[in-house]
């Protein structure tokens, strides 16, 4: 049987709950809700104290952060549990959803931020700052914080892939900088108080403002990626160097002719690819499985537990031969054919076929079969001047036969004919059933043949065929013999 149909198989940890990632995310989440906390509050209070517009964007900025982290929280409880009935894709999109929620609060705090600097600066209120060393030693324990934080988030989200931990990655990087601006800002209000240089205090403002500019350009960023994942824009990861590497690990891969297309997406840290596959037209079902299996072996390879679904398209190719394309035919009909041989003359080709079909099936219908597969066949190779189709009857029903005994004479006669072909070198586990066929007095006789290794089968074939005829010519009685060849080093006599 042939493959000649659109084949699809989908393999990967789909549905699959990974303890030890959602332990890690939890526990990444669950310190950043925490640092939030601290900082937030320690800013706020600064900031009251204080005066300074800096510092109060600083702590509108954490307190987006400490909210951002609880919805992170959440979200990396749920976006870890298999995929069900409701779901098939699982609950990943919830991190995209969460960094969504991220970005619009905070773009809320730009705009928050940038109209209290703006009236600040225009009607020249609230100028005035408390002088402390509170909101230095604050600012400086919350780079410190955001620095730690930062860094063991992005190191989590990039191990397993999760949107919601690198928005909350960002927030703290950000941070870093917002908190130095307001610090640089402070500390030039401070000074012009001090040396009596006015244009100095409008430094805390402009800090602000500089502070919103800072978060409103990570914003543009992480909602670049945010829309990418929610629309399954092709993973960044994935666009250049693995896609590269995705496809010629594919084409090198005996039996893959070409690989017509490939997808990929995200939801949350799980991969979904799609590929298309050419793939030659005359190879069996176990045969197209087992290219598909090392396909999605050679996806996995590059992106770990993907989900991977692989369509096949059945290809000629232009090493067929002619009992390719008429097999390929055959096939494309769900029809055995065998015993297929092509003679060539006069210029043209003529083709001698044996064809199998049920042995409940009317001559009338049969001949319709072959009448179409025959149209076909000349449709796919025109050079085909004749077709011959011999018609069998497919046996559908498992016949009863007894063993006889075999007869000394009978053993003897078979090698003697053996004895006369020089490439039969043995012959062995000799067995005679009656009853073949439904025939209560037809007669079977299987055996093993053992012939040099290096013959050639066209040989073989010859060989046990006339074999067959002169044994059958002395012995009409014999309605049948099967013979198995062997080559000589695997004689299990």
């Amino acid at each position: 049987m042939y493959a000649h149909g659109a084949m699809m198989r989908r393999a990967g940890s789909h549905g699959l709950i990974h303890p030890e990632s959602t332990a890690a995310k939890l526990s990444a989440a669950q310190a950043s809700v925490l640092a939030a906390v601290g900082i937030t509050l320690l800013k706020l209070l600064t900031g009251l104290l204080s005066g300074s517009l800096g510092m109060l964007s600083e702590a509108a900025h954490s307190l987006i952060d400490l909210i951002a982290s609880g919805v992170t929280l959440l979200t990396v409880r749920v976006a870890d549990r298999p995929a069900d009935e409701e779901h098939n894709y699982g609950h990943g999109k919830l991190e995209n959803l969460s960094a969504a929620f991220e970005t619009i609060l905070m773009v809320g705090s730009c705009l928050w931020i940038s109209g209290a600097s703006v009236e600040r600066m225009v009607h020249g209120t609230n100028l005035d700052l408390h002088q402390s060393l509170w909101p230095f030693v604050v600012l400086l324990l919350s780079m410190l914080v955001d620095y730690t934080r930062s860094r063991s988030l992005r190191r989590v989200a990039s191990e397993y892939r999760s949107d919601a931990l690198l928005a909350d990655a960002v927030h703290f990087r950000t941070d870093i900088w917002s908190s130095a601006a307001v610090f640089l800002g402070l500390l030039a209000s401070f000074a012009g108080e001090k040396l009596h240089l006015p244009a100095l205090e409008y430094a805390d403002p402009i800090a602000a403002l500089l502070v919103a500019g800072i978060i409103l350009r990570v914003t543009w960023r992480l909602a670049r990626h945010t829309v990418d994942s929610l629309l399954d824009a092709t993973p960044p990861e994935v666009r250049m160097q693995i896609r590269k590497d995705l496809i010629r690990d594919l084409e090198t891969q005996d039996g893959i002719l070409a690989v017509n297309r490939v997808r990929v997406r995200r939801s949350g840290s799980n991969y979904f690819v799609d590929l298309t596959l050419s793939l030659p037209r005359r190879l069996t079902f176990q045969r197209s499985e087992q290219i598909t299996r090392a396909a999605t072996e050679a996806v996995q390879r590059l992106l770990p537990a993907a989900d991977v679904v692989i369509h096949t398209v059945p290809t000629a190719t232009l090493g067929e031969s002619v009992f390719d394309k008429v097999r390929a035919v055959a096939a494309r009909s769900n029809l055995s054919i065998h015993d297929v041989s092509v003679r060539q003359y006069d210029g043209a080709l003529h083709v001698e076929q044996h064809l199998e079909v049920p042995e409940t099936m009317t001559l009338h219908q049969a001949h319709e079969v072959v009448t179409a597969l025959e149209a076909e066949m000349r449709r796919e190779v025109p050079e085909i001047a004749s077709l011959l189709t011999h018609i069998e009857s497919e046996p559908a029903t498992i016949t009863t036969a007894a063993q006889v005994e075999l007869s000394q004479n009978l053993e003897r006669q078979l090698r003697v004919t053996a004895s006369h072909f020089p490439e039969i070198l043995d012959v062995h586990e000799i067995s005679v059933t009656r009853g073949h066929g439904g025939a209560a007095n037809s007669v079977q006789v299987n055996l093993h043949c053992t012939l040099p290794d290096d013959l050639p089968m066209e040989a073989v074939h010859q060989v046990i065929t006339n074999f067959e005829d002169a044994f059958r010519l002395h012995h009409p009685q014999v309605t049948r013999v099967l013979i198995h060849p062997e080559p000589a080093t695997d004689n299990r006599r």
